[in-house]
């Protein structure tokens, strides 16, 4: 077997050269070296193995991808590879894929991750290195089991397998509840800037930082990182397996400048009988090869280049033919272990790994905490018995953010209505205190509750003397956030960010009202419906005919004219409106009529009498003014609330005067003046509309259309990575009911018990209301007159049926020569109107 390495050619006596493999690897890199030696320890294993022998072809890149694609077309021209093993960057990889392709040369890259994209625009490329996607998990993980929210990741720019790596952080990161909230691409060439990219890092609180770089890439950044006291405190430093997995080839003064960082590295099962064989002669090789005489613990880049070079010798030993199409299938199809498990290919991208190492920098070296596997979490150990758990501060003693320093959240003391948040001085210790209370603090706590990472912050009181000026400070940095009663306004958008807004969004007018001077003469009518009034008119009619014709027997008086007659039977039934006169009736069943309807109609004119009482009480308030106009064209004066930004929307918008606009700076000045006539209407957003018309629910209403504007918020500075997170939890507090309680609660001891809406409708009562009663005093009066028939027709055969009376009557009255005769009857006084009580029998 011919192997040229680095240009040195070694020769092995073998009776057959199956075929030409060709290898670009970056000799000045330790990655570079470890490629080196483990692709030569694959070729001899399997030598050893099977008796078959490769030619090797060496070239060294230098790490130039221009170096790294003229090496490939030397190798297939003039070398005649049959397959490229390398290089090691995207750089370089992304070149040599296009000169495969074009010459159908499988190439097994080594680089770090491979985009989507290029599989499909190079064919003959396969990605020998794992897909990150679970390392971003296990990453994501870490992140989530100290809850904090500013993550930022550090990437070597340049590199579209970086941007692959990005991607797949982010929706490792979402699929945790958070999210990566900020990015730094450091050029791969070291440059001055790179500590004013850093500079970026003191903005901002527990911050999660994710490097992603290059090994020298990666040195340089932790070493100006300690320089300039980035390294721990409140920053958390965790690196993925592109460093890590080098950690142990570096010395004591290096490692010094990385103290407390996570890393995560692919796991190696180092108890197969294949790896252990590996690592001693990797070590023996390599310490004979290389120039540094340091550690030479193989790691994952290692056995990644003998996995490659061991599948790739392995499908060519099983076929004969020498096109790249079907080697490269071979590849693919082949069922190959090698160092790190069974070597499988997704779509020409390695399989992902599922377990992952987690160490941490100590002192002259690091140590190994534990591990983290894809459905399991993370554990000590790999055994089947091991606790398992979800947080990676489970596994021990390992670096946590101190948040030494805190959210400095400004609350406003110049609110006006001071349910919405109040601002206390305590005097009880020696310095100065504040407690901070009201709607808006305790809605703010709710939503810090909800999200998914713990956040330190204390409140710090405002006195200055605008909203504006409040805002302001949280666009100089002098606040991390303002929690009050802020509207959202666009002119404030151009410094600050805003949440959603958490109350209703809107200013109204409200204004005092008064007394109506309309046209009330009907007014008495409307209690009850024109058909209950016919109703009630009819049973008092029908009643008083039932009373009549029982009781005209025994009264002289009910008999003479029909005209004396109809007065004297509509008298009796509106007299029984008022009294029952039980001692003037004769007849047990005029007795049982009268007293039913007596008490229905009681209920009916004590329901009028409460009815008409709502009404008159009801409508006898409207507004003093109903419109803008009405306040323009008068030149009224108006108020608005202290430090609120009403006053330019009152003049640009609304066009009042400005010498019409006045300043007030409490509740009861806005209720003082407006009952004094010293402002004519009151401008108030509604949250404070609504605290306010809950106080003086009697005099005052509010008046004229609502004006979409503001609504209040919290305010953050813009790109706050905060923002969105709190927008969430704000949505699933008004989604669960949160919101709403906690408003109930703040107006339940303000509301006015006996409030009155001045527009409601008022409704008159139906013969619906009283069906029930109308049926009782119907049926019994009708009961009544039944009886008294039957025993007129049965009981007293004497006497003449109440047909044969009617008709007397109708016939009678057709006889009357003098129908409307105003003769006052010669008749003995009746009982009827008399106080003493006849002694006639009643009847029945």
């Amino acid at each position: 077997m011919h192997v040229i390495i680095l240009g040195i050619t070694a020769a092995y006596e073998s009776s057959d050269v199956k075929g030409i493999i060709g290898a670009i690897l970056d000799s000045s890199s330790r990655i570079g070296q470890e490629h080196a030696v483990a692709i030569n320890l694959a070729l001899e294993d399997f030598h050893q193995k099977n008796n078959l022998s490769f030619t090797l072809h060496v070239r060294n890149s230098q790490g130039d991808p221009l170096l790294a694609a003229i090496a490939a077309r030397d190798l297939i021209d003039n070398q005649k590879v049959q397959v490229i093993i390398g290089p090691q960057t995207w750089a370089e990889t992304s070149l040599v894929a296009e000169v495969c392709t074009q010459k159908s040369i499988p190439l097994l890259s080594l680089a770090d991750a491979t985009p989507q994209w290029s599989i499909k625009k190079w064919p003959f490329l396969l990605q020998c290195s794992p897909n990150q996607i679970m390392q971003m998990k296990a990453i994501a993980e870490i992140v989530k089991s100290w809850k904090l929210y500013n993550i930022t990741m550090i990437y070597e720019d340049g590199d579209s397998s970086s941007t692959e790596v990005l991607s797949q952080l982010s929706g490792a990161l979402t699929e945790v509840g958070t999210k990566l909230t900020n990015v730094i691409a450091i050029p791969p060439l070291v440059s001055s800037s790179l500590s004013k990219q850093l500079e970026m890092l003191r903005e901002g609180q527990c911050k999660v930082l994710i490097v992603h770089l290059s090994f020298p890439l990666a040195l340089h950044l932790f070493e100006t990182a300690k320089r300039m006291n980035l390294m721990g405190g409140s920053n958390v430093w965790i690196t993925t397996s592109t460093f890590t997995s080098l950690v142990h080839s570096l010395n004591a003064s290096t490692i010094s400048n990385m103290q407390g960082i996570i890393g995560v590295k692919s796991y190696i099962p180092q108890l197969r009988p294949q790896y252990a064989n590996f690592y001693h002669r990797f070590r023996k090789k390599f310490c004979s090869e290389n120039f540094e005489a340091f550690n030479y613990e193989p790691g994952i880049f290692a056995s990644q280049a003998y996995d490659a070079a061991w599948i790739v010798v392995h499908a060519m030993s099983e076929t004969n033919q020498k096109g790249g199409q079907l080697l490269l299938d071979k590849i693919l199809l082949s069922n190959v272990t090698g160092l790190s498990g069974k070597i499988e290919f997704t779509d020409n991208i390695l399989a992902p790994a599922h377990t992952f190492r987690i160490i941490n920098v100590i002192g002259r070296s690091y140590r190994e905490i534990g591990f983290w596997s894809n459905g399991l979490g993370f554990s000590k150990s790999l055994d089947q018995n091991a606790s398992r758990s979800s947080s990676v501060g489970d596994l021990g003693k390992v670096v946590n953010p101190t948040c030494s320093i805190r959210l400095r959240i400004g609350v406003p003391s110049i609110s006006v209505f001071k349910q919405y948040v109040n601002v206390i001085p305590d005097h009880s210790k020696n310095i100065t205190s504040f407690k901070f209370n009201g709607f808006a603090i305790d809605l703010f706590e709710e939503a810090i509750k909800e999200l998914p990472y713990h956040l330190e912050y204390e409140y710090v009181a405002f006195n200055g003397t605008t909203y504006d000026e409040l805002v302001e400070k949280v666009y100089r940095k002098e606040y991390d956030a303002v929690v009050g009663d802020v509207a959202i306004l666009s002119t404030r958008y151009e410094y600050v960010s805003f949440t959603q807004p958490y109350t209703d969004s809107g200013v109204v007018m409200i204004v005092p009202v008064k007394s109506k001077t309309g046209n009330r003469a009907w007014l008495f009518m409307k209690p009850f419906t024109k058909l209950m009034w016919v109703l009630i008119l009819v049973i008092i009619v029908y009643n008083g005919f039932v009373i009549w014709l029982i009781e005209r027997n025994h009264c002289p008086e009910l008999k003479g004219p029909i005209l004396h007659q109809t007065t004297a039977m509509l008298w009796l039934a509106f007299c029984s409106l008022f009294s029952l006169n039980g001692d003037r009736l004769h007849s047990n069943l005029s007795r049982v009529a009268m007293v039913v309807w007596l008490f229905v109609a009681l209920i009916i004119t004590q329901t009028y009498t409460a009815s008409l009482a709502s009404m008159l009480t009801v409508e006898q308030f409207e507004p003093t003014v109903d419109s803008i106009q009405q306040l323009k064209s008068s030149n009224a004066m108006v108020g608005y609330d202290r430090g609120s930004y009403l006053k330019r929307y009152l003049q640009d918008v609304l066009g009042i005067n400005a010498e019409n606009i006045k300043r007030l700076d409490s509740q009861e000045r806005y209720a003082d003046a407006l009952r004094n006539k010293e402002i004519a209407a009151a401008f108030l957003d509604i949250p404070q509309a609504k605290i306010f018309l809950a106080q003086h629910c009697k005099g005052f209403v509010q008046a004229g259309p609502t004006y979409k504007i503001g609504g209040y918020g919290f305010v953050f500075p813009r790109g706050s990575p905060l923002l969105h997170s709190v927008n969430q939890a704000l949505l699933n507090i008004s989604e669960n009911g949160t919101l709403r309680n906690l408003e109930n609660n703040m107006l339940a001891s303000e509301e006015c018990k006996d409030i009155v809406d001045p527009h409601a409708e008022t409704t008159s009562l139906s013969p619906a209301s009283f069906t029930v009663l109308f049926i009782l005093t119907g049926g019994t009066s009708t009961t009544a007159l039944l009886i008294y028939i039957f025993s007129v027709n049965y009981l007293c055969p004497g006497q003449k049926t109440i047909w044969s009376l009617m008709m007397a009557v109708i016939k009678s009255w057709r006889s009357q020569k003098r129908l409307f005769s105003r003769r006052v009857h010669d008749v003995a006084e009746s009982p009827l109107y008399s106080s003493n009580t006849s002694n006639l029998p009643a009847l029945a």
